[in-house]
C-alpha cells in the first residue's frame, strides 16, 4: 500500500520534513517513490506539489494523520472532489 507521509531531514533540534509518497513497509527516512513537499513546523512553512499529491490520492493513496491535517489546511481534498 502506497502511504502519504512526512519524513524527517535537517539538524538536531532544527527538523524539517518532506512529504513522501513511500509504501508502507519502508522505514521512515528510507527511499521515497516521490517527493511531493515540504513542510517545516518551525515556521508553519509549506510547499506543495499539489497535482502530483492529487494524482496520488486518487491512485488510491493513503495519507497519515499529520499529512491529511496539512492537505486540509491546504484545501487539497476540495481538488479531488472536483
Amino acid at each position: 500500500m502506497v502511504k502519504l507521509r512526512l519524513k524527517r531531514f535537517g539538524k538536531k533540534r532544527e527538523v524539517s520534513y518532506r512529504i513522501v509518497a513511500m509504501t508502507s513497509s519502508t522505514r521512515r527516512d528510507g527511499r521515497p517513490l516521490e517527493e511531493l513537499g515540504f513542510y517545516n513546523p518551525r515556521t508553519d512553512e509549506t510547499r506543495l506539489n499539489v497535482p502530483a499529491i492529487v494524482k496520488r490520492l486518487k491512485d488510491g493513496a493513503q495519507p497519515t494523520d499529520t499529512v491529511r491535517s496539512i492537505l486540509e489546511k491546504a484545501k487539497v481534498f476540495e481538488q479531488i472532489n472536483a
